[in-house]
């Protein structure tokens, strides 16, 4: 059973508010913290710090974009020396990017500033409210990665 049209544009209005705000406490982040990174770069350091070393294809497919896209967003990284090439043991033509130690310290450090604006806009809610947003949140963006990923 779908949603109605009332309710689809009730949601969707919901989301473009929250990406409105995102956006807006992601450049006031960047503006005030000397470790803050964008979102791109927090998210390659997420499959990185997390997942570890990976091909760049590999990082691409994980975080759903362009190759050439995430090539460049790792050269980045790369230059600020949050993340370091080396070569594949598997196939030397080939380079496995990692976190390094300092990519690792930026990556805990932002994840440590936006847990604690999720805590402080959450304080008020109850235990089951904020695990009943969780489950609801996760499961409609695999909703979403399932939809976008068919052909």
């Amino acid at each position: 059973m779908g949603l109605d049209p009332d309710e689809s544009d009730e949601l969707g209005t919901q989301l473009v508010r929250l990406i409105r705000l995102v956006d807006r406490a992601q450049a006031q982040h960047q503006a005030a913290n000397p470790d803050a990174v964008d979102r791109a770069a927090y998210l390659l350091l997420v499959h990185l710090v997390k997942g570890g070393p990976r091909r760049t294809g590999a990082l691409a497919e994980a975080v759903h974009s362009d190759p050439s896209t995430v090539s460049r967003q790792v050269a980045q990284l790369v230059r600020l020396g949050y993340v370091a090439r080396t070569p594949d043991p598997e196939d030397g033509r080939a380079f496995l990017v990692a976190a390094t130690d300092e990519g690792e310290r930026v990556f805990a450090e932002n994840r440590r500033l936006r847990n604690d604006r999720i805590a402080a806009i959450m304080a008020d809610w109850s235990p089951e409210e904020r695990a009943t947003l969780t489950r609801l949140l996760g499961r409609f963006t695999t909703g979403m990665e399932e939809q976008w990923s068919r052909p």
